[in-house]
C-alpha cells in the first residue's frame, strides 16, 4: 500500500489523494463531502448501494456527499487512482458560474467511462502534486463543470457569466508579472475582475490558450533565451519556473520540436536545431 493524501490552498481547500492498493479492502463508508476519482492502472471494485461497479483506466467515479460504499482490488494486482474531495459548497460555486444553478450538485450515475474527463482529472492531479497551481486549479473547475454539466441531475439554467477582452489583457500582463509563480485562476480572476469561468473563456477567445498553457508558453520561451545564452538546462529550467529539467524537457519537445540540451548544442554550434522552430 502506498498513499499521499495532502490539502491543495485552491478554492479555500480541497483535499487530494494518490494511493495504491493491492489486498486491502475498505470498510464500508461515506464522505461529508463528493469523491471525484480515476483510476490510472490496475481494476476497482466499488460496492454502491445499488450494487457492486467495476472501474479501470479511463473511468471517473463521482461519489455524492453521503454516499455509503466500499471498494477493493478487482485483481491481485491491485490498482492505483487519483480522488479528489471537494466540498459541496466548492461544487455548487463551479455549477451556478456555468450557468447549472447555484445548488450542489447530485450527481445521478456513479461511474462514467469518459476518456476526456479522466485525462483532464489526471492532469490537474499531477499539477497539484508538481506545484503548478495555476494549471490545477484551472484543470480541476474545468473537470468538475464538464462533469456536472454531463452527469448531474439538471436545474434550472442560465447563460453563463462572460467577460470582456479587457479582462483578458489585464490577466495576461499579471502573468507575465508573476511568471516564476502565477497565482491560481481564482485569484487570478479576481485580480483582473472577472468570474473564474468567464476569465478562461475570455483568456483563450483573446490568445487562443487557456492562462495555465499560456503560462507554459512563456516559460518555454524564456528558457529558450537562457539555452541561447548557454545556461545548463536545469538552470534555464528553475530559473524559467518549471519545476525540474524534465518538466522543461518535457514542454521544451512539445513546443520546439527537440530536447533543451539539443536546441542548445545546435544553436552555440552555429546550426539551426532541428525541430519546429
Amino acid at each position: 500500500m502506498s498513499v499521499r493524501y495532502w490539502r491543495e490552498p485552491l478554492w479555500g481547500g480541497v483535499d487530494l489523494m494518490r494511493a495504491r492498493f493491492t489486498g486491502d479492502r475498505f470498510a464500508r463508508h461515506s464522505h461529508d463531502t463528493y469523491a471525484i476519482g480515476v483510476v490510472e492502472e490496475g481494476l476497482e471494485e466499488i460496492a454502491f448501494p445499488d450494487g457492486p461497479r467495476c472501474t479501470g483506466a479511463g473511468e471517473v467515479v463521482m461519489i455524492d456527499p453521503g454516499v455509503v460504499h466500499t471498494g477493493r482490488a478487482r485483481t491481485p494486482e491491485g490498482w492505483t487512482y487519483r480522488v479528489c474531495y471537494p466540498r459541496p459548497d466548492q461544487l455548487a460555486a463551479i455549477a451556478d458560474e456555468v450557468g447549472a444553478g447555484g445548488e450542489p450538485p447530485a450527481f445521478t450515475t456513479w461511474s462514467a467511462a469518459d476518456e476526456h474527463a479522466s485525462a483532464l482529472l489526471l492532469s490537474a492531479h499531477r499539477a497539484a502534486e508538481q506545484g503548478q497551481r495555476l494549471a490545477a486549479d484551472s484543470l480541476l473547475r474545468v473537470v468538475m463543470a464538464r462533469l456536472i454539466g454531463a452527469y448531474a441531475a439538471r436545474g434550472p439554467r442560465r447563460r453563463p457569466l462572460e467577460a470582456g477582452r479587457g479582462v483578458a489583457a489585464r490577466a495576461r500582463e499579471l502573468l507575465h508579472e508573476s511568471l516564476a509563480d502565477p497565482p491560481d485562476l481564482g485569484r487570478l480572476a479576481a485580480a483582473a475582475g472577472a468570474a473564474p469561468f468567464a476569465l478562461l473563456r475570455s483568456f483563450r477567445r483573446a490568445y487562443g490558450l487557456p492562462p495555465h498553457a499560456y503560462v507554459v508558453q512563456l516559460r518555454v520561451s524564456r528558457a529558450r533565451e537562457l539555452l541561447e545564452q548557454g545556461t545548463p538546462p536545469a538552470e534555464a529550467a528553475a530559473a524559467a519556473g518549471f519545476c525540474d529539467q524534465s518538466h522543461l524537457s518535457r514542454h521544451f519537445r512539445r513546443m520546439v520540436g527537440v530536447t533543451p540540451g539539443a536546441y542548445q548544442r545546435g544553436v552555440l554550434a552555429g546550426r539551426p536545431a532541428r525541430g519546429r522552430g
